[in-house]
């Protein structure tokens, strides 16, 4: 207990990391994952099967090769990217987009069709249909189940300590070598900081969902 409470600055450092990759790579995964999703019901066939192509692909490949494409084998390739944060939070958003647009993409399917045949009787684009009438209904009915990915983002931050981020899993990892006697406390201690993360969000999809429910 004692290793904690004298490294408690590095574990709040490596916190804020975690945290930093989570807020950002989850805000550019929502984004980047509702694009993917519109384009994955898009009326043009090239783009429904470029989303799918790239969906299918990344959610089917370990996270960590992920992040040694972006690490290792784009530099050859003639990207230099720095080392550190940036390629962790390029990697977090590809790999975690294909699961948001997953997630979406049954909130579109669950809207009726009557509603989209509706829209486009009086004379709405199949663009202005997607946006104003039926993603504003798929993302409320989806709130839960992207929180639930969300928290699997704060997770999948751990990975990135094995490519030079010091975020928390490093840091336990690093102290653990400082003060070996202390290697149970010093863990607990990790998963401490990333429960601060995860329950309240896991506290908050219930509260959505019951929300949900009663809305209905």
């Amino acid at each position: 207990m004692q290793a904690i409470l004298d490294e408690f600055p590095k574990f709040l450092a490596g916190f804020q990391t975690t945290l930093f990759l989570t807020v950002v790579s989850g805000i550019l995964s929502l984004i980047f994952g509702t694009l993917l999703a519109a384009l994955r019901v898009a009326p043009m066939p090239s783009l429904r099967w470029g989303a799918t192509i790239y969906v299918e692909t990344v959610r089917n490949t370990p996270l960590t090769l992920v992040f040694v494409f972006f690490v290792f084998v784009l530099p050859t390739l003639g990207f230099i990217l720095p080392l550190g944060t940036l390629p962790a939070i390029i990697a977090l958003t590809v790999y975690t987009s294909a699961f948001v647009c997953e997630a979406v993409r049954s909130g579109i399917n669950s809207v009726g069709v009557g509603q989209a045949e509706a829209a486009r009787s009086i004379g709405l684009r199949t663009s202005q249909t997607l946006g104003l009438i039926v993603l504003p209904q798929a993302l409320r009915s989806v709130i839960p189940p992207i929180i639930n990915v969300l928290i699997a983002l704060t997770k999948n931050t751990s990975v990135a300590a094995g490519f030079t981020v010091v975020e928390l899993t490093s840091t336990g990892r690093r102290l653990s070598l400082v003060h070996p006697q202390d290697v149970v406390p010093l863990l607990m201690g990790v998963a401490f900081f990333y429960l601060l993360i995860t329950i309240p969000s896991g506290l908050l999809a219930g509260w959505v969902e019951r929300r949900m429910v009663f809305a209905r």
